[in-house]
């Protein structure tokens, strides 16, 4: 018997660590979107030793209804549960059964059938007989939001789009859980309920009084209903009448009535909400109507001058009003790396705060354990858009990202070791904001819940390279990160002197380093050997060598141009480098020597710079020459692998924190000529290309020889969007800078809006 939900409240254990799997599996119309799928854990048993190696008590564990047995119990297949299950409690890990995840169920029924409730229980029956000794169990995740998103918003299947609609999908998935956990009670007595739902709040201008009082009570209903307190005396008594429930369902309720035994809170970024009766204040985006009245619905963080608390007080409300012992089951955020950490440190020490203050929290899940596909656009589509959590999908095989190390750190009581903790998240920095900050006295600030990392010294990164585009666009989106940095001058400190880098690490003890400077004329080069090869070899060698000395992590970047072009098709990290010219070869000879001095060292391959602020780059110069009818020649016979540079650092910065080593490919993952490349350009722009001149590499005049084929494939991951998306946000960009605005920060999608 598991000692972290059995203690009694008086005396309640550690908080814990749990884990869980995003698994959702939702119905958009005829079309099913299954999260298993696309994360790979579907056909990954070894997943399951991965996951416990972060030290996690429990995982909220899937074995949905639609996958298990869509055409019925009989034919259920129960082959991909009867692997992991044992395997999970064989390594210590006790799983918390989901049944329905944000789905609604097999084809044959839906979240407004009326005998969906007595279909789930079968199913929570078999499931419950297969695996008997399962004591935990959610079998239906989120049903208020859920409802909300299937009978209100519209969003997933069966699309409703009214009050009547979503109080019948939430009275459904209601009912099904107290039947389900019936059905499994009949089978193991001490089986336990874990109830989830999105723990959100509302605030608002006077004048959204009623709405905002509203919303904050029908955040209760799921819960409620389950917990037998709703009669005639219940706030939305009325209101649920009027939304066609009969008093006979809802007083059904009342005299069955199956209370959580732990009340499983959900927490985002995106969960409190501010209402604004003054809709032409905010973004397009965030306005909305409803009950007939116009009005803005916001995150609070991006229109809040004061940040609210966070969970904290959330916590005390749940728990002065249930008395249940709690668990954070989901504690996720779409961000960088860095804020990704600084988000579960935050509902952490938040929850031992509750804790303190005598609420019983017995656990934090880190959610998303594989990460999660599409959640920006609410999962209705596929369009490859990734948020990474403890582990990485995108290359061949799950990749631990610093978040992991976070969690082995939190489980064993370990000091928090990651520099970067020593920053604030994007959702109280000063440039969170959509609109005109707010003032109000709803949100008082209280920030006593921030990270528990201390340190008397900031730690930063020291980045060479002032003046060219890398080492400023480090500095653009370091601080854009609120990560502290140093971006350093030759004067301040020059890489290819041992006694200049000794000093500057002694002068900032930097916990990284990153090289983004160096030589880079490539056709002067050829000229010029003895300074390329000393800037970009030497200075690099130089680096490694004290942060090897230093336990700094170091990053240092190298070209496509390492190879000869004779393979013909993307090269991945392994293939055999052959340079054709003095540049190439300088980077070339940097890489080996980088690696040899400092195992630990990242090394980033890259090519085709172009980014939105510098005036430089091949896209801008070509769409500025054809926009005004002149003409632009680019290589017809040349293919490459264009780079986003915003999306080359904020990867790169990913990684660094990750602690990541050797040779990585960073391109946006796209092998096509430079000719191409402008006229994808051009349409992205909606620039004529007619005065695009494709010509040959050897019309252009170059005195270093070049190779035909040099684009950048990766066996390690591909870990950039798409060239179209980055084109796409690159003239974004460029017309948000010409009208004086700057692209929103990182942050999460509207995850869980009203």
């Amino acid at each position: 018997m598991n000692s972290f939900l059995h203690s009694q409240p008086e005396h309640p254990p550690d908080l814990a660590l749990w884990g869980g799997l995003e698994c959702t599996v939702n119905r958009v119309r005829d079309n099913y979107f299954s999260q298993m799928e696309r994360n790979g854990h579907a056909e990954r048993l070894q997943d399951i030793d991965r996951f416990a190696s972060l030290g996690i008590k429990a995982i909220r564990y899937p074995v949905l209804w639609e996958r298990t047995a869509p055409d019925g119990i009989d034919s259920a297949d129960w082959s991909w549960s009867d692997e992991r299950l044992p395997a999970l409690q064989e390594l210590g890990v006790t799983p918390i059964v989901g049944l329905v995840h944000h789905g609604s169920g097999p084809r044959h029924t839906s979240l407004v059938d009326p005998g969906f409730p007595e279909k789930l229980a079968e199913y929570a029956g078999a499931v419950a007989r297969r695996y008997p000794w399962v004591e935990y169990y959610t079998p239906v995740n989120e049903p208020l939001t859920t409802a909300r998103f299937s009978g209100l918003a519209g969003v997933w299947y069966p699309h409703g789009s009214s009050e009547a609609t979503f109080v019948r999908a939430l009275l459904v998935e209601c009912r099904a859980t107290v039947l389900a956990m019936r059905a499994i009670r009949a089978v193991n007595p001490a089986a336990r309920l874990v109830q989830t739902d999105d723990l959100s709040k509302t605030y608002g201008t006077p004048e959204m009084e009623e709405i905002t009082s509203f919303f904050n009570e029908r955040r209760w209903l799921g819960w409620d209903l389950l917990c037998g307190m709703v009669d005639h005396h219940h706030k939305l008594w009325n209101y649920l009448l009027e939304s066609d429930a009969t008093e006979e369902e809802l007083l059904w309720f009342r005299d069955n009535p199956c209370p959580p035994d732990i009340m499983g809170v959900n927490y985002y970024a995106t969960s409190e909400r501010w209402l604004d009766h003054r809709p032409e204040r905010y973004p397009e985006n965030r306005r909305h109507v409803y009950r007939g009245i116009p009005h803005a619905d916001i995150e609070t963080p991006r229109a809040l001058a004061t940040p609210t608390p966070g969970i904290a007080p959330l916590l005390m409300e749940t728990w002065e009003r249930y008395g249940i012992p709690m668990a954070i089951t989901e504690a996720h955020i779409d961000a960088n790396r860095e804020d990704q950490l600084r988000w579960l440190v935050e509902i952490w020490n938040s929850a031992l705060k509750a804790r303190q203050q005598g609420a019983d929290v017995r656990a934090v899940t880190v959610w998303a354990l594989l990460g999660s596909f599409d959640w920006n656009c609410l999962v209705t589509e596929c369009h490859g858009y990734y948020e990474p959590g403890p582990f990485d999908v995108r290359g061949a095989n799950p990749r631990p990202t610093a978040v992991a190390t976070l969690m082995r750190e939190l489980s064993s009581g370990r000091p928090l070791s990651n520099p970067v903790l020593q920053g604030e998240g994007w959702w109280r920095r000063p440039g969170r904001f959509l609109c005109k900050p707010i003032a109000t006295r709803t949100a008082v600030a209280d920030i006593a819940v921030r990270g528990q990392f201390k340190s008397a010294h900031v730690q930063p990164i020291l980045i060479s390279g002032a003046t060219g585009t890398l080492g400023s666009a480090f500095a653009r989106l370091c601080e854009k990160r609120n990560l502290a940095f140093h971006v350093l001058t030759r004067q301040e400190m020059d890489i290819t002197e041992p006694g200049s880098v000794e000093a500057a690490i002694q002068r900032f003890k930097p916990w990284a380093i990153i090289n983004a400077g160096g030589y880079v004329r490539v056709d002067e080069a050829e000229a010029d050997e003895a300074r390329c090869m000393r800037e970009n070899t030497l200075g690099p060698t130089v680096l490694a060598m004290a942060c090897m000395r230093h336990a700094i992590r170091f990053m240092t970047f190298s070209t496509d141009l390492v190879f000869d072009g004779a393979k013909g098709q993307p090269y991945v990290e392994s293939d055999p480098v052959n340079p054709l010219g003095v540049y190439g070869r300088s980077k070339m000879e940097a890489e080996r020597r980088v690696l040899d001095a400092d195992p630990q060292a990242l090394v980033i391959r890259t090519s085709s710079f172009f980014g939105p602020w510098d005036q430089h780059n091949f896209v801008t110069l070509a769409l500025n020459a054809l926009d005004c009818g002149q003409p632009f020649r680019a290589a017809r016979d040349v293919t490459v692998s264009p780079t986003y540079v915003p999306d080359l650092v904020n990867v790169s910065l990913d990684l660094l924190i990750d602690r990541e080593c050797g040779i990585w490919h960073l391109s946006n993952g796209e092998a096509l000529s430079w000719a191409e490349f402008a006229r994808r350009a051009c349409a992205a722009a909606g620039v004529s290309p007619d005065r695009l001149e494709e010509v040959a590499l050897d019309t252009c005049g170059y005195a270093a020889r070049r190779p035909g084929f040099s684009a950048l494939g990766s066996e390690r991951a591909l870990m950039l969007p798409s060239l179209d998306d980055a084109l796409r946000r690159y003239v974004e960009a460029v017309q948000e800078r010409a009208h004086g605005a700057e692209t929103e920060l990182p942050g999460e999608a509207a995850h869980y809006a009203s």
